[in-house]
């Protein structure tokens, strides 16, 4: 009985040691990782696929193999395109698309992640983000291919990007875990875009389009870095809209779908209410769960 003790002790106290050798191996790798957070490490990806397909476009690759290889459309998706539910979350191919995302991405996504911690908030993150590509890819395969359908659900053949999904699905947990904390919708872009669009529609032919495009582009930056100038009057240039978190995702959604009716917009709405989904499902899993916790941050954030 003694020789038993001594020889699992003897096994447990190697064990230590062993574990404790790897982990000051591993100890300099650990270290830089901790530097940056989850939020931080997914934007970083983002941007290397961005930087990837400038690369690509400059080495010869066309715009459609590009987008055969990264973007979510339906009816590839339904012919065995299935690695394109993943790559689309990361893959941007406008600057200003990229830039807008990621500055909400990492406002919200570190307020989350700081929340509920590193583990859940990658997972959530990335199984929200494949979640709203799945739901947009189906209705889209099964409903967009009439006039109306195409209109809200998207047409199969249009190709699908952006880390949207997932950052709806952020803006969901957020309005549960937080409803009544007041942010702000950076409204100025949404209504560029919306601006260039219906002219598009209106004057497809004209000249000045290149110039409106620049314009809406620059506006979209200048907007961005408005909201953090000293000047309230500079801020008020990027038209924030203050709001309790549980609003903030009616307002980004309902009135684009309600737009995108009458003017065909560049916007994934059938993707970010899949995010939206997950997100409101997943909040609803954690106050079952974690009721005092979940009460405490409701409270603590108001």
């Amino acid at each position: 009985m003694t020789d038993k003790w001594f020889n699992n002790k003897f096994e447990k106290n190697n064990l230590r040691k062993y574990t404790s050798k790897r982990l000051n191996e591993n100890n300099k790798f650990n270290k830089l990782s901790r530097k940056f957070s989850i939020t931080n490490w997914l934007i970083i990806a983002n941007v290397i696929v961005y930087l990837l397909i400038i690369i690509l476009k400059i080495s010869g690759f066309s715009e459609e193999k590009i987008f055969s290889i990264f973007a979510l459309q339906a009816n590839s998706l339904f012919q065995g395109a299935y690695w394109t539910i993943l790559t689309s979350m990361f893959t941007h191919i406008w600057l200003p698309h990229l830039f807008f995302n990621m500055i909400s991405l990492f406002f919200i996504g570190t307020f989350l992640e700081k929340l509920i911690g590193r583990k859940k908030f990658l997972w959530f993150y990335l199984l929200s983000g494949l979640f709203a590509g799945i739901f947009a890819g189906i209705l889209s395969f099964y409903f967009g291919n009439t006039d109306l359908g195409a209109k809200i659900f998207i047409n199969p053949n249009i190709y699908g990007v952006g880390a949207s999904g997932a950052i709806f699905g952020i803006a969901g947990l957020l309005a549960i875990l937080t409803p009544r904390m007041r942010v702000y919708l950076i409204a100025g872009p949404i209504f560029a875009i919306i601006l260039q669009s219906v002219l598009q529609s209106i004057i497809p032919e004209s000249p000045f389009l290149p110039l409106m495009n620049f314009a809406v582009m620059f506006y979209i930056f200048f907007a961005i870095f408005a909201m953090f100038s000293f000047n309230p009057q500079t801020r008020k240039l990027s038209i924030p809209l203050a709001m309790p978190f549980w609003v903030l995702p009616i307002i980004a959604i309902v009135p684009l779908v309600i737009i995108g009716l009458f003017v065909p917009l560049p916007i994934g709405n059938t993707a970010h209410l899949g995010g939206l989904i997950a997100g409101l499902a997943y909040g609803k899993y954690l106050k079952k769960k974690y009721k005092q916790k979940t009460a405490m941050i409701s409270k603590r954030f108001r």
